[in-house]
């Protein structure tokens, strides 16, 4: 290594040392790293923050910037901090300040910034000496106690100044709002929680030091950002939370919202963090120029600093919402992926650190400075009940204290006499004699004085105690972390969604009955089945959906939210969709066109529909069928589990022949009773068996003869042979209704032309719907022109198959009944009050038949001609 070795110089005066090269450049660079590590790059696992953040606070504190007091220039600020603690360029001390006045880069701001401090579109913020800014209160949380020698100092870089070398913080900034930094040969990228879960989680392992990272994730789920979005996926952060190490997927938040001229628009509501809004919404116009992205018409950037972020693209008639969404998520920033790597340091060190090992951290942390600052203010009370002490004894012998003090030539000499009394008076006691204003001799100050000094012993009989108890130590941290969360604690903005096998989302959200409508331009929603309150039957119902003139209520039913839906369309294909997933609005809510949801063509239409709860269930799905029949009277019995394997692009459930298309499907246990009604009033009933199960692609085989071109299959039920609740329930167009029981109709062959089901007249028009209903259940009527009526099944008479049955709705002139639906009883208010209208002649007589049956209209002669005309 000779090589290696600087060249030996002499003089008279001095001598060089050899040294090696290679060692010298090692412990140079070694000592430069470290100094980054620690100095600079990054945070200290015990008040979370990194040196600037810590200097910069601490020199607003000591220059009276509390959340209560004016704001101060930031020039003076960055000044401050430059000229006493931190030797390096104003740039940096302005960057970091300013960044934690950003509401968007700190989950919680620990400045409270006045002036242009930039925005979330990239704007850069105004110079310092605009700006002006003080501490937020929770910032000032970190600096309670600091002057109780809770922390230890050092000196500056000058050695002119003392420094703290970490602030006793009652909250942990690491947690709470993360850090990012990169020092040599390391880096730290750790991400930002809700305070609320946070203190939450510290409590747990106060009370229970052996929990789990699994009992401390029950409190503290998952990153929360200041900008919200959506965590896509916990696999990553869960990896993080137990090795300190991981990733986490973060999602923008986006709905779709219709135009009144019925184009559609994808809003974004909320960007990932540290995603800049202007270069999301260029770089959406450039994939859009570049045809990679199809069926934007226009992306428009409309975030303001009051309204937040509203990212607003118009949509071209042909574009598919879901698609493109799916699309930006794959192309832009509006899907990002964080790496996490909690690295912080630890007693001077560097340590990847899990979710229980920063708790663990902070709340020993906590512990130092618990002790420190009782021993503080017990050696604070102690000496100043030591003076108190020393006024009683003073004051007990007034008047010789007076005469020696008369008597002393100097203080000095007065300070001797009082120590030498015999009284028990030091030197301490008797320089605050000696200071002692007159004003305290009176009787009322004594008073004053005992009181102090026996509220004092108290204090330190309580100081004692604490510190001879760690489980008063740990009550009292526990105490201050709950008090922080109720005075700062506040919702988790960040969304949490689960993927692929991590969790049944279902756990997540309510099991309830809902309204699912879809019109018959293809719009689909659900609502809350209690917004659809009951009425006595003969009401004129209630405005149900808003539809397009051209638009209405095509099917109507019920549905639990964690049930799989199976949509089959007139063109016989089959599609899946869980009920969750179908968008919530309210009763009048228009809905979303459903091909936004489910990859139907626009030139298909869902005709069936059917809700299954267990599609998962080996047993369940070899044991269900699902019959399927069409408008020409052909019928089909497939196996559920040829249904049971969900396609994205759906699958075929039935060849359709050309002129006819699929009506209806029902899912059956294999041994029910299959009937058919005709629009002309004709029906038929047959057992299951009837129909042998065949594949999804086959055609089917007859079920009722439909020998008119103008007539069709209007519904289809499948009924228990073993039910004798359920009666048969009709309904014609122009709101003509009944039950009837199911024996009536007897069993034939398949194939047959049936029977009459009901009496079908220009008053009563064809028939509409038929549905299996029992007394306990409800049926929503809905007419084209969006009128919904619910109304108890038990209120509508039961009748023969061949009569007209009792008006069920009244209709306005040239309105229908465009579907039906039944729902079970809710307990929901019965509405009392009818609207009053004007009645004709023949109305009255008709009303006052009603009356005298209850209420009912009934048309219940077997022979129509016998029926009352003005029924």
């Amino acid at each position: 290594m000779e090589e290696n070795l600087l060249p030996q110089e002499t003089s008279d005066n001095d001598r060089i040392i050899q040294v090696n090269i290679e060692e010298q450049m090692k412990t140079a660079y070694i000592d430069y790293s470290m100094s980054v590590i620690v100095g600079r790059a990054l945070p200290d696992v015990r008040d979370g923050l990194k040196p600037v953040h810590r200097r910069i606070l601490y020199a607003m504190n000591e220059i009276g910037l509390a959340y209560n007091k004016a704001h101060k220039k930031c020039a003076r600020i960055v000044g401050e901090v430059l000229g006493k603690y931190h030797p390096h360029g104003d740039s940096s001390v302005y960057d970091a300040l300013v960044r934690m006045a950003q509401e968007w880069s700190m989950r919680y701001m620990l400045v409270d910034g006045q002036g242009n401090f930039g925005n979330q579109d990239g704007d850069m913020p105004a110079a310092m000496r605009y700006t002006e800014a003080r501490l937020q209160r929770l910032a000032e949380t970190s600096l309670l106690d600091i002057d109780k020698e809770t922390v230890d100092f050092q000196l500056n870089f000058d050695d002119s100044l003392e420094e703290p070398t970490v602030l006793p913080a009652r909250v942990p900034h690491l947690l709470l709002n993360g850090s990012s930094g990169i020092a040599v040969g390391m880096a730290t990228n750790m991400m930002p929680h809700n305070l609320s879960e946070v203190m939450d989680g510290c409590v747990a392992y106060i009370e229970n030091k052996e929990s789990t990272i699994d009992d401390l994730m029950k409190h503290i789920k998952a990153p929360d950002f200041p900008t919200g979005g959506i965590i896509y996926g916990m696999d990553g952060v869960r990896q993080a939370m137990m090795t300190g190490r991981g990733r986490v997927v973060l999602r923008g938040k986006c709905h779709v919202d219709t135009k009144p001229s019925g184009r559609e628009q994808i809003i974004i509501t909320e960007v990932p963090y540290q995603v800049n809004r202007d270069s999301l919404t260029d770089r959406i116009g450039q994939l859009v120029n570049d045809k990679v992205i199809e069926g934007i018409a226009h992306v428009n950037n409309e975030s303001t600093m009051r309204d937040g972020t509203r990212i607003v693209l118009d949509l071209k008639r042909d574009g598919v919402a879901n698609v493109i969404i799916n699309q930006l998520y794959k192309y832009t920033e509006l899907q990002t992926s964080f790496g996490i790597n909690n690295v912080a340091l630890s007693k001077g060190r560097p340590k990847i650190l899990n979710l229980k090992d920063l708790i663990a951290e902070f709340i020993d942390f906590r512990m130092e400075i618990v002790i420190r600052r009782a021993k503080f203010e017990l050696r604070k009370a102690r000496e100043r009940a030591h003076i108190l002490q020393g006024y009683l004894i003073a004051l007990d012998h007034l008047d010789e204290v007076i005469r020696l003090i008369r008597e002393s030539a100097t203080p000095d000499q007065a300070k001797d006499n009082l120590i030498n009394a015999g009284w028990g008076i030091d030197e301490i006691q008797a320089k605050a004699i000696l200071e002692l204003r007159l004003q305290r001799l009176t009787g009322m100050e004594r008073e004053k004085i005992k009181e102090e000094f026996d509220n004092l012993m108290k204090v330190i009989e309580g100081l004692e105690a604490l510190l001879g108890s760690e489980e008063l130590r740990y009550d009292l941290i526990k105490k201050e972390l709950i008090e922080i969360k109720e005075k700062f604690g506040d919702e988790r903005r960040t969304q949490i969604q689960y993927v692929g096998d991590e969790m049944r989302i279902e756990d997540l959200i309510e099991n309830e009955d809902v309204i699912i409508t879809i019109s018959h331009l293809g719009y689909i929603k659900r609502t809350s089945a209690s917004e659809y309150r009951q009425q006595r039957r003969g009401g004129r119902g209630a405005i149900g959906s808003k539809t397009r003139e051209e638009d209405f209520v095509e099917h109507l039913f019920v549905a639990s939210t964690h049930d799989t839906m199976l949509f089959f369309t007139e063109k016989g294909r089959c599609y899946w969709l869980r009920v969750y997933e179908i968008p919530e609005g309210e009763k009048q809510a228009k809905g979303r066109a459903i091909q936004n949801l489910i990859q139907i063509p626009q030139d298909d239409k869902v005709r069936a529909i059917i809700e299954v709860k267990k599609l998962s269930d080996k047993e369940f799905v070899e044991n269900h069928f699902i019959v399927l029949c069409t408008k020409k009277g052909i019928i089909k019995k497939t196996s559920l589990e040829d249904f049971s394997r969900p396609r994205a692009n759906g699958v075929n459930a039935i060849t359709i022949v050309d002129g006819d298309e699929l009506l209806e499907a029902r899912m059956t246990n294999g041994n029910e009773q299959i009937m058919l009604a005709l629009k002309s009033g004709r029906a038929i009933r047959f057992e299951e068996f009837k129909v042998r199960a065949t594949g999804r692609g086959a055609i089917g085989v007859g079920g009722i003869e439909v020998d008119d071109e103008t007539d069709e299959v209007i519904g289809m039920i499948c009924v228990d042979k073993d039910d004798t609740s359920k009666t048969v329930l009709v309904v014609s167009e122009k709101g003509f209704g009944k039950r009837t029981p199911v024996d009536e109709y007897r069993i034939t062959n398949r194939g047959g032309k049936g029977v009459k089901t009901i009496n079908v007249t220009e008053k009563t028009g064809k028939l509409v719907g038929i549905l299996d209903v029992t007394e306990k259940e409800d049926l929503i009527i809905t007419c084209k022109s969006g009128i919904t009526l619910r109304t108890a099944v038990s209120s509508i008479k039961e009748a023969g198959r061949a009569t007209q049955g009792v008006k069920l709705i009244r209709l306005d002139d040239g309105d229908e009944i465009a579907a039906i639906s039944k729902v079970d009883e809710q307990e929901t208010e019965t509405e009392t009050e009818v609207v009053e209208i004007q009645l004709t002649d023949e109305q009255v007589n008709t009303q006052e038949e009603t009356n005298n049956d209850n209420g009912q209209e009934d048309v219940n002669s077997d022979n129509p001609s016998e029926a009352p005309e003005n029924q």
